[in-house]
């Protein structure tokens, strides 16, 4: 019987596998859905180079849902997508590698009732245990030897420098270093998980210099149906591979399948609202709201035309930040020609809900994130978009959105048809104390209710971060698997 068996090989699962493994005498098995490549080099060249978002229609690395962003009598329907492979999301991102904030980890720490080992000063060196910082390694607050290495673009784009000209010049300040204890709002360069144009997702940081361990086996091209439970202890895993179906045992469970699979993982095992689970003929194990809160950053974009040559180059170099929000100069052009500017709400009060169509795990949940729901919501990005604007005439650039109406109302039914989003979904399986009643695991990541079994990925945070989540994705595994070490 292995002892821990980790369902996912993404971001998270990637770290857990490597750390957990580190104790020889603890016997760790993950899996993965998608493909696994044994050296940095076997990986397909679209997946290496950070200069490429390898999310096209035909791309074989991808998990892709449907999604309601919103809905105000008019539905506003999307397409999003996750990593179908080994390395995750992480393997087919951006390659944005910025941390959460101090005052994000205040209100995780009060939503745990002032939970020291999600405060900012307990996490700070497991965020710097992770990363080889090329630029700042020599400060205090990072890390110069982790297994993950971060460089800001020395050389940006002409169009990343003309946006931060502009910035400048309507009277935002630079930002040297937004991983630094201290940042503040300003203008920036963003910190990426890249090493000589290559994109460092954990698979080649964390897991490939494990894969000689004896006691660590990884198994690829593995789709996990369900959980096994003996009462309401977790015991084992039914799989299909090759067509085959198999139960996997061992000793404790760990979900890192991100947050729209992990969570749908525990609803097809019998975690989750006892009346819907019920009517898809589910027998129901524990009752717990996955999937009831999740949050994701709501982004407006400005598409627009600009006369500066085009480089490769990551496709985010640099962001302004503004408290809540982030305002993003794509150096992609997702249409030919045309350039974005997204505005992204980091903060929103508005929450989203999914639930499971069917038992099938080839059915696709229902996804709804009800962007702008909150009238706090709708006005911090009317005025996001004005700020956004300005930036655009500092750029002289030529507006291809039309302009955002006046009034409120008319301007919300503009924000409505220019809504997308930073798919940055979190929350699916909530972080809390066992009487609060949003709450699926606690403080360690361990499911409420339940034995043997925990979910440790992007499910678990508890609020909305002000920043991109894969830093912090990384830093949860790195926390979780410390404390599981320690006994």
């Amino acid at each position: 019987m292995t002892d821990t068996l980790i369902v996912g090989g993404g971001t998270a699962g990637c770290v857990l596998a490597a750390r957990l493994s580190e104790n020889p005498d603890h016997t760790v098995r993950l899996l993965e859905a998608g493909q696994l490549w044994r050296e940095p080099g076997g990986f397909p060249t679209e997946l290496l180079d950070a200069t490429r978002l390898p999310v096209g229609a035909d791309a074989p690395w991808l998990w892709r849902y449907p999604v309601t962003l919103a809905d105000d009598g008019v539905a506003v329907a999307g397409n999003i997508v996750r990593g179908k492979v080994i390395g995750g999301s992480g393997a087919v991102n951006g390659s944005y590698f910025v941390r959460a904030t101090g005052a994000d980890f205040a209100a995780w720490s009060r939503e745990l009732g002032s939970s020291k080992i999600w405060s900012f000063d307990s996490v700070l060196p497991t965020y710097c245990r992770s990363e080889r910082d090329l630029d700042f390694g020599d400060q205090s607050w990072h890390g110069a030897a982790g297994p993950i290495p971060v460089r800001r673009s020395a050389n940006p784009a002409p169009l990343s420098e003309e946006f931060a000209t502009a910035c400048a010049a309507v009277g935002f300040p630079g930002v040297p270093d937004l991983n630094a204890v201290s940042a503040s709002d300003g203008v920036g360069a963003v910190p990426c998980n890249i090493d000589d144009g290559r994109r460092v997702s954990t698979a080649s940081g964390y897991l490939l210099p494990a894969l000689s361990r004896p006691n660590l086996t990884v198994q690829d091209a593995t789709t996990v149906l369900r959980l096994r439970f003996r009462g309401t202890r977790a015991v084992g895993v039914d799989v299909v591979r090759d067509d085959r179906t198999e139960t996997l045992w061992a000793d404790h469970i760990v979900l890192s399948a991100g947050a729209i699979e992990s969570a749908a993982t525990l609803l097809r095992s019998g975690i989750g609202n006892a009346e819907h689970l019920r009517a898809l003929d589910i027998p129901v194990v524990h009752p717990a709201p996955v999937g009831a809160w999740f949050t994701d950053h709501p982004e407006v974009g400005l598409e627009y035309r600009l006369d500066a040559p085009e480089r490769a180059t990551v496709p985010l170099e640099y962001v302004l930040e503004l408290d809540d929000i982030e305002i993003r100069p794509y150096t992609v052009a997702f249409t030919p020609g045309i350039q974005r500017l997204g505005v992204a709400l980091m903060r929103p009060q508005s929450a989203g809900a999914l639930r499971l169509r069917s038992a099938d795990p080839a059915i696709p949940p229902v996804i709804e994130h009800r962007y702008l729901a909150a009238e706090h919501d709708r006005t911090r990005l009317r005025g996001a978009v004005a700020t956004a604007s300005e930036v655009l005439h500092r750029m002289s650039a030529r507006a291809r959105t039309d302009p955002m109406p006046g009034t409120p109302k008319t301007a919300d039914g503009w924000l409505h048809a220019n809504l997308a989003t930073s798919q940055h979904l979190s929350g699916t399986c909530r972080m809390g104390q066992a009487n609060d009643e949003r709450a699926v695991v606690d403080e360690l990541c361990r499911v409420h209710g339940v034995a043997g079994l925990s979910v440790i990925d992007l499910s678990v945070v508890p609020v909305p971060l002000s920043r991109g989540p894969q830093a912090t994705t990384v830093m949860i595994a790195e926390n979780v698997a410390e404390f599981r070490s320690r006994g």
